[in-house]
């Protein structure tokens, strides 16, 4: 994303617009009422997406600015819009005539006290009958921001709220990469990661003038949403998973190295101690996913390294893991060893199955495990050594 010249403006109101003849003159005209009666210097923009109904022109006419947008899609609408406004503070609201731009003043307060991000939320604003389909309304958006609040500590009530307004330095400071419905979650997420300011003001959503049906699609930008959110939350994605396997495993796997398990009608063997041992391994391969992940948040840019979290990351040494692997790694060819001599012990003949099983697998399962540490170790040591040189 790139940074054209230095701006005079204090605002610039941005429409990302595909297709919207019918609503955007009526959507600048409110957004050049809002300028006007605020006495805010600004512009409104619209960035358009390859509109086909002649919306460009009519947006010409009715004295906004037209900024085309090569690639389609709401993320590369709003983030080209972004990167060329002229305003000190952008204000975006879809052109569907949905939001009113008369709302902004609460926005523009809070940009103007200090907040990097101001975002709207429309189950305190209001919404009109009709404006939101109920499966938006009842499950998809509470799910969502609920989610939100839960993997990343955001106190927001209204993840989408299409309505918002930012420090445009801050968010170009970003690099805001998702080019879809997405891209709403993604600004909200990497500027708390980025212990920007959040605020959030009430908005009230309308039902929108358009008479075709809505860009949005339910399922596929509401797995967007979500998968993005699971990628930047290595917390709930790896960890979380992660620990619970390592912890059932360990209880298990420690029980049934030493003898059989019943519970209830279920009789565990040696077959249940190669399942918690798999068990294990995935669970060290998880934690592993979710150390990586945090890295490369630390290494990119996505997150501070002089918090808690980043003193933790820089800790991280390939000594150190090289250390731990090695022990697990000797531990676990001190287990083969034991097991290799009690077959010397028998000229290299039968053994009994079950009982070299309750040591080979644990010895196995350390073994790879503390490879896997050592890989994770070396990995992590590869990235922050880029980190510095860069």
């Amino acid at each position: 994303m790139t940074t054209p010249a230095a701006t005079e403006l204090e605002l610039t109101i941005l429409l990302p617009c595909l297709n919207e003849a019918e609503t955007i003159a009526a959507c600048i005209a409110e957004a050049h009422a809002f300028l006007l009666d605020s006495g805010i210097v600004g512009e409104v923009v619209i960035a358009d997406n390859g509109s086909t109904d002649g919306s460009q022109a009519l947006a010409q006419a009715h004295g906004a600015r037209v900024v085309a947008i090569e690639h389609k899609g709401y993320g590369y609408a709003l983030s080209g819009g972004i990167a060329a406004a002229r305003g000190r503070f952008v204000a975006m609201g879809d052109a569907d005539g949905s939001y009113n731009f008369g709302d902004l003043g609460p926005f523009i307060e809070h940009l103007r006290n200090g907040a990097d991000l101001v975002v709207g939320n429309r189950f305190v604003g209001g919404i009109d009958d009709g404006a939101m389909p109920p499966l938006h309304r009842y499950l998809g958006t509470p799910v969502i921001s609920f989610l939100g609040r839960l993997f990343f500590s955001i106190d927001l009530g209204d993840f989408n709220c299409g309505l918002r307004a930012v420090n445009r330095s801050s968010i170009l400071g970003l690099d805001l990469e998702t080019t879809g419905m997405e891209f709403a979650s993604e600004m909200i997420v990497r500027s708390a990661l980025a212990e920007l300011v959040i605020e959030e003001v009430p908005a009230t959503l309308r039902k929108d003038g358009r008479s075709r049906d809505p860009h949005l699609r339910t399922w596929s930008d509401g797995w967007r949403h979500l998968r993005f959110m699971l990628l930047f939350s290595p917390r709930w994605l790896f960890q979380i998973p992660g620990l619970v396997l390592i912890a059932l495993s360990l209880v298990f796997g420690t029980v049934l190295s030493f003898h059989d398990l019943v519970i209830g009608p279920f009789a565990l063997s040696s077959g249940a101690l190669v399942l918690s041992g798999g068990a294990f391994i995935v669970g060290v391969q998880a934690l592993q996913f979710d150390t990586i992940t945090r890295a490369y948040k630390f290494t990119h840019g996505y997150r501070s390294v002089s918090g808690s979290a980043g003193k933790r990351f820089s800790r991280i040494t390939f000594e150190r893991g090289l250390l731990m692997g090695g022990l697990l790694i000797a531990l676990g060819v001190f287990g083969i060893g034991l097991v290799f001599n009690g077959w010397r012990l028998v000229d290299f003949g039968n053994l009994t199955t079950s009982h070299e099983l309750r040591i080979i697998v644990p010895s196995m399962v350390a073994i790879v495990g503390g490879f896997q540490v050592t890989f994770t170790a070396m990995f992590i040591t590869l990235l922050k050594i880029h980190f510095t040189q860069d």
